[in-house]
């Protein structure tokens, strides 16, 4: 997976997982498409990984501490987490 970004595998994922919801392929075809879709996951979960540990790194005090910092995530109009502001 050379030259893949995090943005095209999901994008690529997405389109797998349509092609799969929409059905109408032959089993075989469901199967790749399936065994491309976990690879693109395995990736995703990787790069969420590395980018999780690179930002605890630069949240460690002199120390070598994690500290607490409050993040703000932007406000992309959906509502997750269930409470109301």
């Amino acid at each position: 997976m050379t030259n893949l970004t995090f943005e095209k595998a999901l994008a690529e994922l997405e389109q797998i997982v349509a092609k799969l919801e929409k059905g109408g392929i032959s089993l075989n075809e469901s199967l790749a498409l399936f065994e491309k879709g976990i690879k693109m996951s395995r990736f995703l979960r990787g790069e969420l990984d590395k980018a999780e540990r690179k930002v605890e790194i630069l949240l460690k005090d002199e120390k070598g501490n994690l500290k607490a910092e409050d993040f703000e995530a932007e406000d992309d109009g959906t509502e997750e987490g269930g409470g109301a502001a």
